[in-house]
């Protein structure tokens, strides 16, 4: 089902469909499993910006069917498949990170590139299928299940030696923090709804979050580079009888470790929970990574540093829309909590 240290998917130089109907074409998937496929039967399709399949195949050779579970960007527009290069840095993860870290990840047997378009799709073993259950927004983590979840990103970050041979994965705070993903009036109307009920004007201002995230990626760049999952909400965490995993590897990047930790903590705690609980949690990651011999910040600039970087997942939540409203809602919820708890926007200089 699942394994620490990954292997390696094969490749497969074919084309990467468009439309779902083509990625479920029995002709089609008996190219990218190089083996013949009788027939395909759909069991579930989830539609976000990538599309998501759940399907069983029956191959030539065996009468038992296997499940599977196809991403990629299906039936898009062509601004949405603009987004195209995200599919290919996920393809990528497999191929090139997930065999190296000692990270819990879905088993991917197939990834299909065309780097010239770029474009990407990635097949992978059915973990619902196989008795795992993904986790929500929706439903509380405790204290004790994100102490597991993040000892997976900690396992992640101790692989921050493969950064030295990989130009490929970049810093995308940088990126982020240009604002070419959603106006300051787009941002700005966002958050005058719903998401953010109850949130301080300060923290609502779009001009203010905008400054802020310029200001993150400044100190940011400054500081150590992480191999950093970049979204690490609760709706990529996974349960198996083996212990919590991660999916979605759209944002992989360098960067600093408190991207991940304090958009993690934030994200998956209820704010009662994330007050009394995430300084602890805080230490256990530290003294993880110290113990596998990493040079770590002393305790109060680490703590300085989470508090900072708990701005960045707030910033993602903020322009999310193409997720489930009330999912939104908790998320920015949470995180805005966790930026004014910490007063993130003073600590870095921002008025």
């Amino acid at each position: 089902m699942t394994n620490h240290r990954a292997t390696a998917p094969q490749s497969r130089a074919i084309t990467v469909p468009a439309t779902l109907d083509a990625a479920l074409d029995p002709a089609w998937l008996s190219q990218a499993f190089d083996r013949p496929v009788a027939s395909v039967e759909t069991v579930e399709v989830i539609r976000t910006v990538a599309t998501k399949v759940r399907f069983a195949v029956t191959f030539a050779d065996s009468p038992e069917p296997e499940g599977f579970c196809l991403k990629g960007l299906l039936d898009v527009d062509a601004m949405t498949a603009r987004g195209g290069s995200t599919c290919v840095l996920e393809a990528d993860f497999y191929g090139k990170v997930a065999p190296t870290v000692d990270v819990r990840v879905p088993e991917c047997v197939v990834t299909v590139v065309d780097r010239e378009a770029q474009q990407a799709v990635i097949i992978m073993r059915d973990l619902i299928a196989s008795g795992a259950r993904f986790c929500s927004a929706l439903e509380a983590f405790s204290a004790d299940d994100a102490a597991q979840s993040l000892g997976q990103l900690a396992a992640l970050h101790r692989g921050r030696a493969l950064l030295d041979q990989a130009p490929w994965i970049r810093a995308r705070v940088a990126d982020l923090a240009q604002m070419n993903y959603v106006s300051v009036d787009m941002l700005q109307e966002l958050l005058d709804g719903p998401r953010g009920d109850g949130l301080s004007p300060a923290v609502r201002s779009a001009e203010r979050l905008g400054a802020g995230m310029k200001a993150l990626a400044a100190a940011d760049a400054a500081r150590p580079d992480f191999l950093v999952h970049g979204d690490s909400h609760a709706g990529n965490v996974f349960r198996t009888a083996e212990g919590a995993g991660l999916i979605d590897w759209q944002l992989l990047q360098r960067g600093g470790w408190a991207l991940d930790v304090a958009y993690h903590l934030n994200a998956v705690l209820p704010i009662d929970v994330a007050e009394r609980e995430e300084r602890r949690l805080l230490n256990e990651y530290l003294g993880q990574m110290r113990a596998a011999g990493f040079a770590m910040p002393d305790d109060e600039q680490a703590w300085r540093e989470y508090r900072e970087a708990a701005l960045y997942g707030y910033y993602l939540w903020s322009i999310t829309r193409r997720v489930d409203p009330p999912i939104i809602v908790q998320f920015v919820q949470r995180l805005g909590h966790a930026v004014t708890r910490h007063e993130s926007h003073a600590l870095l200089g921002v008025a």
